[in-house]
């Protein structure tokens, strides 16, 4: 099986429900030739570059999924007869392309979820920097000070030195 990006654009008369549903459809469409979903992206409701079956809107779905070879002219037909695409790629991906694109949902996953776990820690990790930064204000201050109390009787050292030397 290869791995493919679909890109389509749906009607734009459509609400949240019908997406919904054409997602659906679209899913049971490329399971249909023994294809499986990997990614699924709903990019939303966007302008159109230029006029597309005289619409100026449509629903835009990034997908990545697996075909096979032989299946890809039928699955695109099937985009061709669905009433509510009216605008479709079929992109064929290199292994790497489709394991940098999981990569980079990967990433998004986990920092999604650590953002979710993360807010409570962030508190805690805030506070505990103000509290590091503090302590290393205040070591940098002591060390400021005793360079600066050494640097002090070196000096009245030199000045006793030059009163002996007199």
């Amino acid at each position: 099986m290869r791995n493919y990006q679909s890109v389509l654009i749906l009607k734009p008369d459509l609400d949240e429900a019908q997406v919904e549903q054409s997602i659906e459809k679209i899913t049971a469409i490329i399971n249909k030739f023994e294809g499986a979903i990997l990614k699924l992206d709903n990019w939303g409701k966007k302008r159109l570059a230029y006029r597309v079956k005289k619409n100026k809107f449509g629903y835009y779905l990034n997908i990545y999924h697996t075909c096979e070879q032989g299946n890809v002219p039928a699955l695109e037909k099937e985009y061709q007869l669905y009433d509510l695409i009216i605008k479709y790629l079929v992109i064929r991906l290199e292994e790497r392309d489709i394991e940098r694109v999981m990569a980079k949902a990967a990433e998004a996953a986990e920092a999604a979820a650590a953002i979710a776990e993360g807010e409570s820690k962030e508190a805690a990790t805030a506070e505990k920097a103000e509290g590091d930064s503090k302590e290393a204000a205040t070591t940098e201050k002591a060390e400021g000070e005793t360079k600066e109390v050494a640097t002090a009787e070196k000096a009245e050292g030199d000045t006793k030195e030059e009163v002996k030397a007199e």
